[in-house]
């Protein structure tokens, strides 16, 4: 609640005379796409790559070369630095993240020692990771920037990356708890360093997430 009282809308909403109704009809909507939602749970299977978004299934299309080589690194090296501290879980694309309303498959997720100790070997369902990373592809960048932007900041997802292949940047956001948005930042560049906050000491040179030197530095740097 406290998300929607520090809005415009919520003051709107307390001001509209027919708001019993509006409530009305959001419940009676609400459930129906909650029908949908466990039709989509019930049609999904592993070898299938989709979301479910605001009542809507939305497939993925194969990503582009640069696209993969990005999402692979990283995800490597995360997975490196956390396998070797023992500090949680990181899994790339396959990962299901259920929200209160949308199902989202991050390119990249983190959990932290608390949340990833509540998985086992059936888990398909996971709750809000702690970073989230999103590779940018023409067809995704809309979502990435738009509803998940907002989405997994009202679900308190701690840092979101955002990371451009074809521009070679990264956006780290950080998430305001006052008020559960992201703050703006400027981009990281390929001279710059990307640093976790959920992950202490984890710094990597932005670099290593688009060229192959780098990246084998980096991984070294981290296994040593």
């Amino acid at each position: 609640m406290h998300l929607l009282m520090g809005s415009s809308l919520y003051y709107q909403l307390l001001e509209a005379p027919d708001l019993k109704l509006l409530l009305d009809q959001v419940q009676e909507a609400l459930a129906a796409e909650q029908k949908k939602r466990q039709e989509f749970y019930d049609w999904l299977t592993p070898s299938v790559k989709a979301e479910f978004i605001n009542g809507e299934i939305v497939m993925h299309s194969p990503a582009k070369k640069r696209h993969l080589r990005a999402n692979k690194r990283l995800f490597n090296l995360l997975e490196t630095y956390v396998t070797l501290k023992g500090s949680g879980e990181v899994d790339i694309e396959k990962a299901l993240v259920a929200l209160t309303r949308n199902d989202y498959e991050p390119d990249i997720c983190y959990w932290g020692p608390d949340k990833a100790a509540t998985f086992d070997e059936e888990t398909m369902r996971h709750p809000a990771p702690d970073l989230v990373v999103e590779v940018l592809s023409q067809s995704t960048e809309a979502r990435d920037r738009g509803i998940k932007f907002r989405d997994y900041a009202a679900h308190g997802v701690t840092e979101y990356w955002i990371i451009d292949p074809l521009k070679q940047t990264v956006e780290a956001h950080t998430l305001d708890l006052d008020f559960m948005r992201y703050e703006t930042v400027p981009p990281l560049t390929i001279k710059d360093e990307l640093r976790s906050t959920v992950l202490a000491g984890f710094v990597i040179p932005v670099r290593a997430i688009f060229e192959v030197t780098a990246y084998q530095a980096a991984l070294e740097g981290l296994m040593a």
